[in-house]
């Protein structure tokens, strides 16, 4: 079965939809438990996927732009990952009013996976892969 490049790229949108979906979700549950207790990092969470996700995803579906190498769309769709679970982290931190360094680890290795997947989308283009 033949999958069009437009499809593929409709898929990884939907994809990075679901995801902010599920962060709105955690963000709304979470804060509902929280004690009045709010975190701008945990209520925005969500848009980390819906920005870098969804947005460059139905942009290229709409353009038709060619897909770049499968490892291309990894490293990106990890670093969406990584800056959105480390969000979530800061705001858990946040709201029990406690600091851990490790934080800010996430916005380092999610800097480094979404400029890895321009790197390797770059480098590696390909009409058909994925």
């Amino acid at each position: 079965m033949s999958t069009s490049v437009r499809e593929i790229w409709l898929k990884q949108a939907l994809r990075q939809l679901y995801a902010a979906l599920f962060f709105a979700l955690l963000g709304a549950i979470y804060e509902r438990f929280s004690h009045e207790v709010y975190s701008y990092y945990m209520i925005y969470a969500f848009a980390l996927p819906l920005v870098l996700g969804v947005l460059p995803y139905a942009l290229f579906a709409l353009r038709g732009r060619a897909l770049p190498d499968r490892m291309a769309l990894c490293f990106w769709d990890s670093g969406i990952l990584t800056l959105t679970v480390g969000s979530v982290f800061k705001g858990v931190l946040d709201i029990y009013g406690t600091t851990n360094w490790l934080w800010g680890v996430y916005p380092v290795a999610g800097a480094v996976l979404l400029l890895s997947g321009i790197v390797f989308g770059a480098m590696n283009r390909s009409e058909e892969s994925v």
